[in-house]
């Protein structure tokens, strides 16, 4: 019977993204990143991934730790621990390297790691994302991707 790969290599600590970022861009290597709380996993977080990686060769994913998705989400969030977060989404296919952050926003992921592109949802429009211009002052861009937004992580909970 065949192993499954551990998800925890995936894992990188934001220590290591700076040189991360410098080893693939050595490679020739394009880096898409995605960010999110990812706290109910849905079909819409599925097909932005997919539309992310659609963009470069490596898909990192950036989570927002514990304490970010309760300032975002509010009392009761997160679902599940970040590192239960990191492991399913660690586990979908093309997804390359997961890290947690826990800034307000993912500025200091884009500082380290200096990616081409940031993937958002089609919910944002590139005026509305907090850290483009920083990722424009490193040369990157901000690029949308999957489905129309109707899907929701709030929704199946109240319901």
């Amino acid at each position: 019977m065949k192993s499954t790969p551990d998800w925890r290599k995936k894992l990188i600590p934001a220590s290591g993204l700076a040189a991360l970022g410098r080893r693939l861009r050595r490679a020739g290597k394009t880096i898409v990143l995605a960010n999110g709380c990812f706290d109910l996993l849905h079909v819409g977080h599925l097909r932005y991934l997919q539309a992310a990686k659609a963009h470069g060769d490596i898909l990192l994913v950036a989570l927002n730790a514990d304490h970010s998705v309760r300032k975002l989400k509010g009392a009761g969030r997160p679902l599940m621990p970040a590192r239960e977060r990191a492991e399913l989404i660690a586990g979908i296919l093309g997804v390359d390297c997961v890290t947690i952050f826990g800034a307000p926003t993912v500025g200091t992921v884009i500082r380290a790691l200096r990616p081409p592109f940031q993937a958002k949802g089609t919910d944002y429009t590139a005026k509305a994302v907090p850290d483009a211009a920083l990722l424009a002052s490193n040369g990157g861009r901000v690029v949308r991707g999957g489905d129309a937004k109707d899907h929701s992580q709030t929704e199946p909970i109240v319901k």
